[in-house]
């Protein structure tokens, strides 16, 4: 998902962070762990994240603006911090929020007919009464469900579909990287998240979005590299890269053009 990150330095870059939180899909709630800092006029709300990291960091998504930073550094150094960055953060909300308008897509209808993406093309939705199973076959995904089927019930048909066609695949790629990697890999789990692609833990686990069966296989394989190499690296230095690197040789393409994608543009 895009972010708009700067570091302590003021550099400007888009990051697919595997330690972000995600995002709420429904009404807006409170969060329980949003501070807010007095700065001039204005009252800025953040949400501070604590990281392995050498240096104070800013985030702007769809939860608004994230603070990362050293656990040994104060809370008032953070919002000194947060005050000398306070016209980068409002303009990089508002810049966010025009991004957002405008990456904005039509929703779909799900019904008989209807088009999805489903890795890096699309499938045509069509009703399949007769059968027992839904099955993708010829550019079409031939929904099991009754005649009389609504709109939710065609929405859960092809999601369920959907998530099940990640297991497989999800499956395929890692199996294809985790033995090239020196780190200890235990396994790894599907999540619905829609401001990741993906997540790692310390104890050698992976989380992927199921939503990734969206895409072509190159930006699915970038993503396991990505994960793989932070459990070698739980950072974005050098060393990282050059781990992603030895995985997939030539995976920038792939990273830029999965830093474009807005998560919450998809159609489920």
């Amino acid at each position: 998902m895009r972010k708009l990150v700067a570091t302590a330095g003021e550099q400007l870059a888009l990051a697919l962070d595997p330690l972000a939180v995600d995002v709420p899909t429904g009404p807006a709630v409170a969060d329980p762990r949003a501070r807010r800092v007095v700065v001039g006029s204005e009252v800025l709300t953040y949400r501070l994240r604590r990281a392995r990291r050498r240096s104070i960091g800013f985030q702007i998504d769809d939860q608004g603006l994230t603070v990362s930073a050293p656990r040994w550094v104060p809370l008032r150094e953070i919002e000194s911090a947060i005050s000398e960055k306070r016209r980068w953060i409002l303009a990089k909300q508002r810049e966010w929020h025009e991004w957002r308008v405008k990456r904005r897509l039509p929703p779909v209808r799900f019904a008989d007919g209807a088009s999805l993406p489903f890795l890096g093309s699309h499938v045509t939705l069509r009703l399949a009464a007769t059968t027992t199973a839904t099955h993708h076959a010829d550019g079409e995904l031939r929904v099991a469900l009754p005649l009389a089927a609504n709109e939710l019930q065609w929405r859960d048909a092809v999601q369920t579909w959907l998530q099940g066609e990640a297991r497989r695949v999800f499956d395929e790629r890692i199996n294809r990287f985790a033995g090239r990697i020196s780190a200890r890999y235990v396994g790894w789990t599907l999540s619905s998240a829609r401001s990741q692609w993906g997540s790692c833990t310390h104890d050698g686990r992976i989380r992927l979005s199921w939503r990734l069966i969206h895409f072509a296989l190159p930006l699915i394989d970038y993503v396991v590299a990505h994960e793989l190499a932070h459990l070698d690296e739980l950072n974005h230095g050098p060393r990282f890269w050059n781990t992603v690197a030895q995985l997939l040789p030539g995976f920038e393409n792939a990273r830029d053009e999965i830093r474009r994608v807005d998560m919450a543009a998809l159609p489920l």
